[in-house]
């Protein structure tokens, strides 16, 4: 058995915020499955008809109306009120496959919830949208491998995935969910470095990101070696030698370390 889209399989969105945007977005890009088999809801009736006009998705006017419709839950709505999400699915869940982005929440908050409830975790980032988005996904005890994969397909549509087990869940998310706002102000510190010594704007956002972009697209292809790339443009002598000495003269190191642990706390808090 499996879940085959072609053959129909309907999603059901809960949440339409920027993550479930970006994920909804690459996944129209890549036409993972028909658009009208995507059903969205969010309160904010505005924000769900902005989606499923650009993208046809079909609109649902309730979680009951959309728990009823749909094979697959994902849900992507504020961790703070899964609790008031979890009580109107409770209403109408027939044991579909609930996929969950929440910061924190822990398969087990679904669990006691909601009788025979199969639950995959999934920690996405907004990149999703452009199509280089890094997901972790982890599962509960009874879902099948055939569901796994199909989480699996489904963000592999949106960027690079990996399985992994709950207990790393919280520090995958202060690296890769929340990493990206990290990187656009490492990216925009260059940037305005460069900007304070002549160059415009835009010359320093462009050749700042896209720098960011190769130096990345360049350390996958080389297995992670980051010391050997770093040798490799650094001379003896010259101009990157001298910045390096900067930076590990800094306490660069331990303000990373304060960032990612202080943001997995609180991923830790959420749940």
């Amino acid at each position: 058995m499996g879940l085959n889209v072609k053959q129909g399989i309907k999603l059901g969105v809960i949440g339409c915020g920027k993550m479930a945007s970006s994920i909804l977005g690459g996944l129209a890009k890549n036409r993972f499955m028909p658009n009208e088999n995507i059903f969205v809801f969010d309160t904010d009736m505005e924000a769900s008809g902005k989606l499923c006009q650009k993208y046809d998705f079909t609109e649902s006017f309730s979680i009951s109306d959309l728990v009823s419709n749909v094979d697959i839950i994902l849900i992507a709505t504020k961790p703070f009120v899964i609790g008031e999400v979890l009580s109107e699915i409770k209403e109408h869940y027939d044991e579909q496959l609930i996929l969950s982005i929440l910061a924190g929440v822990k398969i087990k908050k679904y669990t006691s919830a909601l009788k025979n409830a199969k639950v995959i975790r999934i920690m996405p980032n907004t990149p999703a949208l452009v199509n280089a988005g890094m997901s972790a996904i982890c599962a509960g005890n009874n879902v099948a491998d055939y569901e796994i994969d199909f989480a699996f397909d489904l963000m592999a549509n949106c960027g690079k995935v990996i399985k992994t087990t709950e207990d790393k869940m919280d520090i995958i998310t202060a690296l890769s969910g929340s990493g990206p706002a990290f990187y656009y102000k490492i990216i925009d510190c260059l940037a305005q470095s460069a900007q304070k010594l002549g160059l415009s704007k835009d010359e320093a956002s462009l050749l700042s990101a896209q720098t960011a972009f190769g130096s990345a697209k360049m350390l996958i292809e080389n297995n992670f070696e980051a010391q050997k790339l770093i040798n490799n443009v650094t001379t003896p002598g010259g101009c990157t030698e001298v910045g390096n000495i900067v930076l590990n003269n800094s306490n660069l190191q331990e303000i990373f370390d304060e960032t990612i642990e202080k943001t997995m706390q609180k991923a830790i808090e959420l749940g």
